[in-house]
């Protein structure tokens, strides 16, 4: 790529789209397009066909994606396998139809089966079952990367696929019913603090930020408050408040903030061409109940943490081998603990 080409970022406004195009810009690409969802729905095959035909992007990064945590996941199963797989063929076919010159397609790392050895190598795809709770999305994820390598073998496409392991970051989704298990903690801890130092004006103020249910809380009375959040596993016993966590904290889990995903796609664009998919991670990883104990003291939560082993805990390990993304010359340069740090300013300055 040079600075004077046009590029086109597939999800801009969401967390790893909107990630990717703070580098581009960085580093001084400026022709970038960027359109909203409202202003391209990439379900409708014409509106995408038509979008390449008028713009002609040389290159395309293509982020858009519906995600969402296990709840999600598990209750909008045909959601999550139609449309990802309808964003990713439309987006595909329009550049291969418009002679875009390179596609970088993101995957995720549930394609990987639940119990694959660890840490999960770029060789493992399709040499288990998947994890059942996320397997439509994870279908849907296959189908992109099996679609760029055979436009790649029929038509000699330079499209290529990345595999990142669990992001967090600026413009991540806080949502309490589909979040991923970072944001979600951020949000639960500080609804936490708020309750325990009972600052209802800063509950009532995430409220009308983050509505819960699409709903709108500003005239909630205490009481309501209350029971809303004990809803999500936020609650007060005796004057003291805790906070529930999902399953029983043991799975493991690597997390990587979204600007280091960015760096690393802008790389791989630039500097790899090959079929086989590239996993992007930090190479280190850190159980739930680890993450919950981090996550509460970087938010100043006091209260106590339960898990609630009623619910699930989906796979029980999942870490990237990111030897070959070191071997090409890459690695993440933001700590955990800073990148919580960074995602809870920018969550408080919403």
């Amino acid at each position: 790529m040079n600075f004077l080409d046009k590029i086109y970022v597939a999800g801009a406004n969401g967390m790893v789209g909107s990630a990717i195009t703070r580098r581009l810009k960085l580093l001084g690409f400026q022709n970038l397009l960027t359109p909203s969802s409202r202003e391209l729905n990439l379900l409708n095959q014409n509106a995408v066909e038509d979008f390449f035909i008028n713009h002609q992007p040389q290159y395309v990064f293509l982020a858009a994606a519906k995600v969402g945590g296990i709840w999600a996941n598990n209750t909008q199963r045909a959601d999550f396998i139609y449309q990802n797989l309808m964003i990713e063929a439309n987006v595909i076919q329009a550049a291969h139809q418009n002679k875009v010159k390179k596609l970088l397609f993101l995957g995720s790392s549930c394609i990987y089966p639940k119990l694959a050895p660890q840490p999960l190598r770029e060789d493992s795809l399709l040499t288990g079952t998947l994890e059942p709770t996320n397997e439509p999305y994870a279908i849907a994820k296959i189908a992109g990367i099996k679609l760029c390598e055979a436009y790649r073998s029929q038509y000699q496409q330079n499209f290529i696929s990345v595999m990142p392991t669990n992001l967090y970051g600026q413009k991540d989704n806080y949502d309490l019913h589909n979040s991923h298990v970072l944001p979600a903690l951020i949000r639960k801890f500080y609804l936490g603090k708020s309750l325990e130092n009972n600052n209802l004006e800063a509950i009532a103020r995430d409220l009308s930020h983050y509505p819960i249910q699409s709903q709108k809380h500003e005239q909630l009375s205490k009481e309501q408050i209350l029971d809303l959040l004990k809803r999500f596993g936020i609650k007060q016993e005796g004057g003291d408040t805790f906070i529930d966590i999902w399953g029983t904290g043991t799975p493991l889990r690597e997390f990587m903030y979204a600007d280091d995903l960015a760096d690393a796609c802008v790389f791989l664009m630039q500097n790899y061409n090959e079929e086989q998919f590239v996993n992007i991670g930090t190479g280190q990883e850190i159980s739930i109940k680890e993450l919950a104990l981090l996550v509460k003291e970087i938010v100043g939560f006091k209260g106590d943490v339960c898990f609630d082993t009623t619910k699930p805990d989906g796979t029980p390990r999942k870490l990237l081998d990111v030897s070959k993304l070191h071997g090409l010359g890459w690695k993440a340069q933001i700590s955990l603990a800073d990148g919580i740090k960074m995602a809870f300013e920018h969550y408080l300055n919403i």
